[in-house]
């Protein structure tokens, strides 16, 4: 399933727990701007509708995620996150646009995306595990391969259950907690509080995640250095 021995992996450094940062950042650059690039040629020279420009833009990620998959039998985290974005646009748009419709649309891919979460505990690997795969190991099959090892460990697999669990919360609280103040406060004092309020629970979490992350992956290459210990003895 792994590909990767014990000694291999024990012989990696710490520093083989890094991620490759100049792919993710181009992954990322990417898949982020086609789509957007994509979205405004299609209102500018085939169609203003809002809703035909978001399905022109959600080719990129769609057929990114085809490729990947048929070409390294994987699927692209942040291709798949663009395009559930794309798709719960269309569907806000499709449900109309009331004032508190529109307000509340920013929150629906954060909270489809929380429920997402939540879905995946139910699989033999959570959504964390694939995102956290792609940030650390990207597209290096070496790396790919000591990341698939260390779910091995219980420490590990505990580790990706419970930062999935805490990204799902945080997710879909912050559609509840929207709501809530969509009711009880002005449009304009949402439109200031609610982008303050998503970006701080989102690096908040992330710094968590990274950090706790990256210490229990340090530990797992610990427990492969002992596994060869006993191997060679």
């Amino acid at each position: 399933m792994t590909g990767a021995t014990p000694t291999q992996t024990a012989n990696s450094s710490p520093a083989a727990a890094r991620p490759p940062i100049s792919n993710i950042v181009w992954g990322i650059v990417l898949n982020a701007a086609v789509p957007v690039l994509l979205y405004k040629l299609s209102k500018r020279y085939y169609s203003p509708s809002e809703f035909t420009a978001l399905v022109v833009a959600a080719l990129f990620p769609l057929c990114k995620s085809a490729f990947d998959f048929i070409r390294r039998r994987q699927l692209d985290p942040i291709s798949i996150l663009v395009l559930l974005g794309i798709v719960t646009d269309g569907v806000a748009i499709l449900f109309g646009g009331s004032p508190r419709l529109l307000l509340v649309r920013e929150s629906m891919f954060t909270g489809a995306f929380g429920v997402a979460c939540f879905a995946s505990l139910l699989l033999p690997r959570p959504m964390m595990f694939y995102f956290s795969r792609y940030f650390v190991a990207g597209p290096d099959p070496q790396r790919q391969a000591r990341f698939n090892a260390a779910w091995q460990f219980p420490e590990v697999r505990f580790c990706h259950r419970l930062i999935t669990t805490v990204w799902g919360c945080v997710f879909v609280g912050e559609l509840i907690l929207r709501i809530v103040l969509i009711y009880y406060l002005s449009a304009a004092l949402v439109l200031v509080i609610s982008p303050i309020l998503i970006g701080v629970l989102t690096i908040v979490t992330m710094i968590w995640a990274f950090s706790y992350g990256h210490r229990v992956r340090l530990r797992a290459l610990g427990h492969f250095g002992q596994l060869a210990d006993q191997s060679a003895s």
